[in-house]
C-alpha cells in the first residue's frame, strides 16, 4: 500500500471512529462516514469490501493505537513500573471525562457488535486479550523490580482489573458522574497491594 493509499484508508477509519463513538456502529450509515470524510463510495470499497469488514479494520486500528498508548504509559523513563500502571488506570478517568461519551471503542461497541458480527466480536476479543497481556507484563515487571508486592497470578490480576475498569466505564456512561471510576481506583490499589491512600498524580 502506497503512502497516499494508506493515508486515505486511515482518514476513513479516523473519520468513522469519531462518528461511531458518538452514534454506535449500527446507527451510522456508510454515506454519513463518506460524506464526512469527503471520499467517494468507490474509494471506500477499494479499501473495505463491506461495512462489516470496515468495522473489523476500525477495531483492529483502535487496538493498535491503544496498545501504543499503553506502551508509552508503561515504559516511562525514570519511573517505576507500579507508578506507570497507576498512570494507565488514571487515564481511564481522562478518557471518560465527558461521562456521557467515551473515547474507547471497546466500551462503546462491545455489547453492540458481540451479537451483530462474529468477525467484529473476534477482533474485539483478540484486542482485549492483547491489552490484558500487556497489563500482565507490567505487573510482572513491577513485582520483579519490587515496586509491587508479589502476586500469585499476574495474568489473573490483570484480567480482573481490566474487567472491573470496563464495567466502571460503562457505569460512568449511565450515571454521568465518576463514582464508578473512583471505586475502581480504590479497588485497584487494594488488589495491587498498595497503600489505601494512593492517589492519581493528577
Amino acid at each position: 500500500m502506497t503512502t497516499e493509499h494508506h493515508n486515505v484508508r486511515q482518514h476513513i477509519l479516523d473519520t468513522g471512529k469519531t462518528i461511531i463513538l458518538s452514534k454506535g456502529f449500527a446507527g451510522v450509515g456508510l454515506n454519513e462516514i463518506l460524506t464526512a470524510a469527503g471520499v467517494p463510495k468507490g474509494s471506500f470499497y477499494h479499501y473495505f469490501k463491506s461495512k462489516e469488514l470496515f468495522g473489523v479494520a476500525l477495531l483492529e486500528d483502535h487496538v493498535e493505537q491503544y496498545l501504543a498508548q499503553i506502551d508509552r504509559l508503561l515504559n516511562q523513563h525514570g519511573q517505576n513500573a507500579a507508578q506507570s500502571l497507576l498512570d494507565y488506570w488514571a487515564s481511564w478517568e481522562d478518557s471518560s471525562a465527558g461521562y456521557s461519551d467515551c473515547s474507547c471503542l471497546v466500551v462503546k461497541l462491545g455489547s453492540e457488535v458481540a451479537d451483530m458480527s462474529e468477525a467484529m466480536r473476534s477482533a474485539l476479543l483478540d484486542g482485549t486479550n492483547r491489552i490484558v497481556a500487556r497489563l500482565a507484563d507490567g505487573i510482572v515487571q513491577a513485582v520483579a523490580e519490587g515496586s509491587l508486592p508479589p502476586t500469585a497470578d499476574a495474568a489473573h490480576t490483570a484480567l480482573a482489573l481490566y474487567q472491573m475498569w470496563l464495567g466502571a466505564a460503562m457505569l460512568t456512561k449511565l450515571r454521568r458522574e465518576p463514582s464508578a471510576l473512583r471505586a475502581a481506583w480504590r479497588a485497584t490499589v487494594a488488589m495491587l497491594g498498595l497503600p489505601p491512600d494512593t492517589q492519581p498524580r493528577h
